[in-house]
């Protein structure tokens, strides 16, 4: 299949996207965790409202020939990959929204509406350049550490598709448990050292670190100080008085700062095994129920919830989890036992059949 009916294709599905985007949220939250046994895990959601992603897993071998598109429906950067890698892709095949590579490494694209800005398309520099929705598969593909994605990262010209859409933003980790945040404002790309370990959306990553200084009054457990303790007739209702004041809605700056909370008061764990559970558990909080994201009286839309996919990665382990909002159970694949000199490049849905597994117990 060449370019042309590849960009074809992907049109017809990311002019829908772009149409619902301004209207429907596009809602991502990434969490990690170090495990006692130096396992370092990313996990995050993928959230999107008004259309459904069609998300497929891919298997990527070692040495596959990648093709960037172009706008104009040419061919951009053609390289061949010098790892392999798992991921999820959705509207196409190479559109790799998050993955993890055979060395370890993590990325991931979270969307970044109103605040990024590419360089333009520019033709005579078109071998250098990728699309913003395959950044990922070129960063998994060539790279084995943060590092390496730095010092590389300007080899590539980073542009849109279509001039419509909207930016994104992209989060890389490795095993070290180094991660960060790159952000592409005003044409030029800045690396953010990611040491909370959250990421959102909108706006800029700094601001949302800058925007935790709102909350510092929260704690663990109960608040203490409690200025009406005089009065014996004033107490708490329950557990969680630490929390109050958190913000609960799905903005971008509220899920940034719900989920650094229930990043740092929650225990370490021993293993990545364990982490990974743990990770999945934290974001059933960020799990946006149907409904949530359309306007008053506008229609349903064509998806079963706007939390479409969870993942998680174990740097380590070299583990890829998922689980979707049509069938909650956790799958995995282990590329540890994936030979990537020989494995086909290999596309299937992320649900078989999308429907939740239920565990029917007999009593006798």
């Amino acid at each position: 299949m060449n370019i042309s009916t590849l960009l074809g294709r992907a049109a017809a599905v990311i002019s829908l996207l772009v149409c619902t985007f301004s209207l429907h949220l596009s809602a991502c939250t990434g969490i990690s965790f170090t495990a006692e046994d130096g396992s370092y895990v990313l996990a995050r959601t993928a959230e999107w409202g008004g259309s459904d992603l069609q998300s497929r897993y891919v298997i990527v071998p070692r040495g596959f020939r990648h093709a960037a598109l172009t706008s104009t429906g040419g061919t951009g950067l053609v390289f061949n990959g010098k790892y392999g890698y798992v991921g999820v892709a959705s509207s196409q095949d190479q559109f790799v929204l998050e993955g993890l590579n055979e060395k370890g490494l993590s990325a991931g694209l979270f969307f970044f509406p109103g605040y990024g800005q590419y360089p333009q398309y520019d033709s005579t520099e078109v071998d250098r350049t990728v699309p913003d929705m395959q950044v990922v598969s070129w960063i998994l593909a060539n790279f084995s550490t943060v590092q390496e994605v730095i010092d590389h990262f300007d080899e590539i010209i980073v542009t849109k598709l279509f001039p419509e859409a909207q930016t994104s933003h992209w989060r890389v980790g490795d095993p070290s448990g180094r991660q960060i945040v790159i952000e592409i404002v005003d044409g030029r790309t800045n690396f953010y050292e990611n040491k909370i370990g959250v990421l959102t959306n909108a706006p800029d990553f700094p601001w949302h670190v800058k925007n935790l200084n709102n909350y510092v009054n929260l704690t663990f457990g109960e608040a203490d100080g409690n200025a009406f303790s005089a009065w014996p007739d004033v107490h708490r209702f329950g557990a969680g008085t630490g929390m109050i004041g958190i913000p609960g809605d799905v903005t971008p700056p509220s899920r940034f700062v719900r989920a650094a909370y229930y990043q740092v008061t929650a225990p370490q764990y021993a293993t990545g095994a364990e982490t990974v559970m743990s990770c999945f558990l934290i974001l059933n909080n960020f799990d946006i129920p149907i409904g949530v994201e359309r306007q008053k009286d506008q229609a349903p839309t064509d998806i079963a919830g706007a939390t479409q996919w969870t993942t998680a990665t174990d740097t380590k382990g070299l583990r890829f989890y998922w689980r979707t909002c049509w069938n909650s159970t956790i799958r995995c694949i282990d590329l540890a036992a994936i030979d990537f000199s020989r494995v086909k490049y290999t596309v299937s849905p992320l649900d078989k059949v999308r429907q939740q597994s239920i565990e029917m117990i007999c009593v006798n």
